[in-house]
């Protein structure tokens, strides 16, 4: 637990805050944000907000819940690895922080470039989500394939097994898509927005807010970030001058609260660790908690000076 949480913080934050990740990445598409500026101000949420969350919390709570792991995952675990040719610590982070780097250097383009200058609108292409995205792929071919011996069948077999649980993945988006649209269309979102108005909500806490109760209620949190960005985008004409970027993140941050029995994640931390459902709650749904807390209140805080 001690070890784990702190592991569990820094995927769950991300998974929520900071893009790629399919929900803020559909979240900046429905605010119409920008995606350098997100994955910065994300960054700057997210690290002490894991800290907090993680090494912090799981700390204290390994302390009263310090785990049992199952002996047949102990055994898999201590079996030698036979892979001996394996890349590089340097080599494995340039890989996968390729696309973010492309996408901030996006950002910086567009800040200090005109539209029309040559650079700028190459940085637009290439800084594009997709394309990113699809350079790191391509870099993992060479990296993670071929310069580790595989051959042109064996990568392609690897790839062709990845796409299968890509599937769940498009589904999860795909109805989290379609139930954001009903409840746009049925003018819920207008009514939320109307509301969020007269009540004088910011809407920052309102998005928050929004997310946490579909994330209670669907257990995917990114249902919640897709369908609480679809609720809440109406918001956005009626009160001018909201920051486009710290909604996609409050968003973000609603989705990953009090993550329980209809979340799948909860049974996946249950099995690994090998913990009752109580001790479940008392570890990861209140890590998941404090992910959440914590991140509005820092992102209420950046939202004074940005």
């Amino acid at each position: 637990v001690k070890i784990g949480i702190p592991l569990l913080a820094g995927l769950s934050v991300v998974h929520g805050l900071v893009p790629p990740h399919p929900g803020p990445l559909l979240a900046i598409g429905i605010f119409h944000a920008d995606i350098g500026k997100t994955i910065f101000y994300g960054l700057i949420v997210a690290l002490p907000t894991a800290i907090i969350a993680g090494p912090l919390f799981g700390n204290f709570i390994s302390r009263y819940i310090p785990g049992n792991p199952s002996q047949e995952l102990m055994d898999q675990i201590a079996k030698e690895s036979d892979q001996g040719n394996l890349p590089s610590f340097s080599i494995t982070l340039i890989t996968v922080l390729l696309p973010v780097a492309l996408m901030l250097l996006k950002t910086f383009a567009d800040v200090v470039l005109p539209a029309e200058h040559i650079v700028r609108q190459w940085m637009d292409l290439i800084g594009h989500p997709i394309t990113a995205l699809l350079a790191a792929l391509l870099l993992a071919f060479y990296t993670f394939g071929s310069a580790r011996g595989f051959n042109r069948q064996q990568i392609m077999k690897m790839l062709d097994q990845s796409l299968a649980p890509t599937a769940a993945i498009v589904l999860i988006v795909g109805a989290g898509g379609g139930f954001k649209q009903m409840l746009v269309d049925t003018g819920v979102g207008n009514v939320i927005g109307q509301m969020a108005v007269q009540a004088e909500i910011s809407p920052i806490l309102l998005a928050w807010l929004v997310a946490a109760v579909i994330r209670i209620a669907t257990g995917s949190a990114t249902v919640a970030t897709i369908t609480g960005a679809g609720i809440v985008a109406p918001v956005i004409d009626l009160v001018p001058g909201v920051n486009r970027e710290l909604l996609v993140l409050a968003t973000g941050a609603g989705s990953l609260i009090l993550s329980h029995v209809n979340d799948a994640g909860f049974w996946l931390v249950k099995q690994y660790f090998n913990m009752t459902v109580a001790e479940t709650f008392k570890t990861w749904s209140m890590m998941e908690t404090i992910l959440s807390v914590v991140g509005i209140l820092f992102i209420m805080v950046l939202s004074l000076v940005v």
